[in-house]
């Protein structure tokens, strides 16, 4: 699926715009900005959707190694914007992070173009008159496609992290009711440049890539890269540009692992009679008891020791405040809760195999129009607007005007509701693909009598599961994390699909590596008749309905939200 929610949300709040002299900045920039991300989701989109089918054609690759490496791709990208944000903070900038990211993804995408033009940097093509002989990439080869996709995971990263925010920077003048409504217009038009690249990326660019070849189809997404990297230098001299602060929470996180180690040897008083280190006017004096290890990090032993005049830590990295350690044990509270999304996008990330369903499957709209296999993905992007239209526009409202009182479905309840639509997608794309095997099998395994529509409700269910789940989850991490955590609610999301990839990958190859015993054909064939996919759907399926019970008991021992306490608190006043 796509994401535009890679981004790191919070910055260091600055009026940028008091001097009037200065006229950098506004809503003229915007325009640049929006493109520069527009253009890149176009080109990686383009890229990524049909990928796999230019690793098995071009590149003699097995279903498995090339899905491997599709898994550990996505992987690498999803990754990034997490280090991007960091470099941003701590070094580079946000202008900086996002220009040197631009640069860096076009090179990528160039040497992956380079790749469909010069023979020699793929194998050869296979050879029907010897049993189709196909000889494989040799290192070089495999090393130079290697480097051109990390290159694009990385210079994608470097957009991703700091693209939102960089046009929040533009917005700031210093009136923060004006600031905030100037802001959720810019967020809108965001969001929804997002929505537009990813239908222009599977529906153009690939119609592009499956009619005029992969010469052609690759040259469009380095077109796109060239113009994204244009159109954000264009518009530099008038750009706010802030510099890195220097810090970030991955050190302080750190720091509070060290410290907790340094003072591993401190009692802790049944009490709480410790003296804690705080900020100076917190509010916060001492830590909370879950987790009480941790508190051993922010213990003041030794106040003329461990203490400066000024009342601040002489070694950050043996005394931590309160403020670190409560910061973190939010953090640890929330992965159990975390995981089961992070398990949801083994689902999700399963790109390569329904885009081989759909191509050996009758894609005829008429005589004339032929969907392209990697175009049905297009069905989960609008499954996601429609969900997330109806819900805020249709459901909510409906329903709030029923029962007389503003209707408000919980977050642990619509990310239950995305696990179980997951479940329900890959068990229906177990019994679409069940009768599809049947029907090949039955008119000889290269026809292609079923209609690839059958493809559509698994795409967009979905994309249903990734609306209700995915939205849910970040509003969970924003409300459940303090507030100085924002910048890591915004990365939690992203590192979710991750791991999601990198699960996929292991649970694909522990199926491969069974269904081979004993000498069998394995279930995830090159060739997709010939292979038992409607197996390996249903162990997906088993691990959803895993997941589930995983998400339920997960829930109840996190207890009631912030959010729930609200409401609660609301509903005894007004009783």
């Amino acid at each position: 699926m796509v994401k535009c929610t890679d981004e790191k949300i919070t910055m260091a709040e600055e009026p940028l715009l008091k001097n009037t002299a200065d006229k950098k900045g506004g809503f003229k920039t915007l325009p640049f900005i929006l493109a520069n991300e527009a253009f890149e989701k176009m080109a990686t989109n383009g890229l990524m959707t049909n990928m796999i089918l230019y690793l098995m054609k071009q590149y003699n690759m097995e279903m498995t190694f090339a899905s491997n490496l599709l898994f550990f791709w996505s992987s690498a990208t999803t990754f990034m914007p997490f280090v991007g944000a960091i470099i941003a903070d701590s070094f580079l900038g946000r202008f900086y992070t996002i220009g040197i990211g631009s640069v860096i993804c076009l090179l990528g995408m160039i040497l992956l173009w380079s790749t469909t033009i010069i023979p020699e940097a793929r194998p050869p093509p296979c050879d029907p008159s010897v049993n189709r002989t196909c000889k494989s990439a040799t290192s070089l080869q495999f090393m130079y496609l290697c480097i051109s996709l990390g290159l694009i995971s990385i210079g994608a990263g470097g957009i991703g992290s700091s693209s939102l925010v960089f046009g929040a920077n533009q917005l700031e003048n210093g009136d923060s009711r004006e600031s905030s409504r100037v802001k959720q217009t810019y967020f809108s038009w965001y969001y929804a440049s997002c929505m537009f690249s990813a239908i222009i990326a599977l529906t153009c660019v690939v119609y592009i890539q499956d009619k005029m070849g992969w010469e052609v189809g690759f040259a469009v997404p380095a077109v796109l890269m060239l113009l994204s990297v244009v159109s954000f230098f264009l518009a530099s001299p008038l750009y706010v540009k802030l510099k890195a602060s220097g810090t970030n929470l991955i050190t302080s996180f750190i720091q509070v692992a060290i410290a907790c180690y340094r003072n591993r040897d401190l009692k802790l008083s049944e009490k709480d009679n410790d003296l804690y280190h705080h900020k100076t006017g917190s509010a916060l004096v001492s830590p909370s008891r879950k987790l009480r290890f941790l508190n051993k990090a922010c213990i003041v032993a030794n106040p003329e020791k461990n203490l400066m005049s000024n009342g601040r830590a002489a070694d950050e990295w043996s005394l931590c405040t309160a403020e670190q350690v409560e910061e973190l044990k939010a953090l640890f509270r929330v992965i159990p809760i975390w995981s089961t999304g992070a398990l949801l996008f083994v689902n999700i990330s399963q790109p390569s195999f329904p885009v081989l369903q759909a191509s050996s499957m009758d894609r005829r709209i008429t005589s004339g129009l032929v969907i392209p296999a990697a175009s049905f993905g297009l069905f989960s992007v609008i499954s996601v607007i429609i969900w997330i239209t109806l819900n805020d526009r249709v459901f909510l409202p409906v329903a709030s005007r029923l029962v007389g009182t503003p209707v408000h479905v919980s977050t642990r309840t619509r990310m239950g509701i995305g696990i179980f639509l997951s479940f329900l997608a890959m068990f229906v794309t177990a019994v679409v693909e069940s009768i599809r095997l049947g029907r090949v099998k039955g008119d000889g395994l290269e026809g292609r009598t079923m209609s690839a529509m059958w493809l559509v409700p698994q795409y967009c269910l979905n994309g249903f599961a990734t609306a209700a789940n995915d939205v849910a989850q970040m509003e969970f991490y924003l409300s459940e994390l303090p507030r100085s955590m924002s910048a890591v609610a915004a990365n939690l999301d992203g590192l979710g699909i991750t791991v999601g990839n990198l699960v996929a990958s292991f649970v694909m190859n522990i199926v491969d590596g069974i269904s081979r015993l004993g000498g069998r054909k394995t279930w995830i064939s090159s060739k997709i008749n010939e292979g038992h996919y409607d197996y390996y759907y249903l162990v997906l399926t088993g691990l959803s309905l895993a997941n589930m019970v995983y998400y339920v008991v997960c829930v109840r021992a996190y207890g009631p939200l912030k959010e729930e306490k609200i409401i609660e608190d609301e509903s005894s006043i007004s009783g």
